[in-house]
């Protein structure tokens, strides 16, 4: 009887030490991973432009815009260099420098509410950008992006941020996110290029910048520009870009075309495939948010478990249609009382499947 009890005992010692070493390394993992893909930036409907400006939009010498341009509360006289005509309505104009359409706030309704809501949501977007907090890196190679990659997650600058002409890269899955935080002037240099690497998307890169946004000339600048001030472009730059100005945006014989295809939240439209996104905030206490995008309509699954692979939530089971969803998680909720630690969230919808981690820290 001794024998055994003391074989038994010792089992059970090893496997507590064990599972305490487990749950020690896993809490360890936030802070040894190099970076988490945010959850990206909604543009609501700013994301129907791909240049919206509040005090004005000029161009000189041959320009060439693809999608939607926009201007407001400003009206259509601040639009200059683009030979506007009006549609029979009045609701729009074109311009042989745009395909696409053109709008301003003085045009015939339902003009002026659209453009009231497209600045409203360039607006929360950009403060949605700058509020992101627990950035990946800060202050990184202190603002010289120049021959450097970037892997997704939330960067922060306190100062500007310069690319010199040996260009920078961008690498990544075409599902992560990265969130460019910059409290001073953003420059492209002369000849510089922003390169994306494996299936990055610029439709998920936002550079939200406090100062200005200067692309040099026969700059190449990729992805969302969310700017508090001007956006100027100078000759023979390109963008494959939104450039969303709380000022103006001035250019002078560029490209600009919006992404080719834009992310499942960016301005509404249907997601290009299915994506389980890194929940925001992480870690959390006591709530944070899970994003997903559907392809297509499906059974949803969306479950939280213990490290244990116990289930200690349901947040979805329900039949979903194609689109973009956010769910809150509450660990306070009074029917769930969880200690910190982590955790994963775990979606199912019909063929995907895809686990992530979380981490809870009261």
């Amino acid at each position: 009887m001794k024998t055994y009890t003391a074989h038994t005992t010792g089992r059970v010692n090893r496997w507590t030490r064990f599972v305490g070493a487990m749950l020690t390394i896993a809490l360890m993992l936030p802070s040894i991973a190099v970076s988490q893909s945010p959850s990206p930036v909604n543009l609501g409907r700013a994301g129907d432009f791909v240049i919206l400006a509040k005090t004005g939009i000029s161009s000189t010498g041959t320009t060439k815009i693809t999608g939607d341009v926009g201007v407001s509360p400003i009206a259509a006289t601040a639009i200059t260099g683009f030979d506007l005509s009006r549609d029979a309505l009045g609701t729009f104009s074109r311009s042989l420098l745009v395909t696409g359409k053109v709008y301003a706030f003085d045009y015939t309704a339902p003009t002026p509410s659209k453009m009231i809501t497209a600045v409203g949501d360039m607006e929360t977007a950009y403060t949605d950008a700058a509020g992101r907090l627990l950035p990946d890196y800060t202050e990184l190679y202190a603002g010289n992006l120049t021959g450097q990659t970037l892997t997704p997650g939330l960067y922060n600058w306190s100062t500007g941020v310069l690319v010199s002409a040996g260009g920078v890269s961008i690498s990544g899955t075409a599902t992560d996110v990265w969130i460019f935080q910059i409290a001073g002037n953003l420059s492209l240099a002369n000849g510089a290029n922003v390169t994306l690497i494996g299936n990055a998307k610029a439709s998920n890169i936002f550079w939200q910048v406090a100062g200005q946004v200067t692309i040099g000339t026969t700059a190449v600048m990729k992805g969302i520009i969310l700017c508090k001030t001007l956006i100027a472009m100078n000759t023979g730059a390109s963008m494959d870009a939104r450039a969303l100005a709380q000022t103006a945006v001035t250019l002078n014989g560029n490209a600009v075309t919006q992404p080719a295809t834009p992310n499942a939240v960016e301005n509404g439209r249907g997601p290009q495939t299915s994506a389980l996104l890194q929940n925001y905030p992480n870690p959390f206490n006591p709530s944070t948010r899970i994003q997903y995008s559907l392809e297509k309509a499906a059974q949803v699954s969306l479950k939280i478990y213990n490290l244990l692979g116990q289930e200690v939530a349901t947040l979805v089971n329900d039949r979903q249609e194609a689109g973009s969803y956010t769910v809150p998680f509450n660990s306070s909720e009074a029917t769930l009382s969880l200690s910190s630690g982590v955790y994963f969230y775990r979606l199912e919808a019909e063929s995907f499947v895809s686990v992530k981690k979380l981490v809870l820290m009261k």
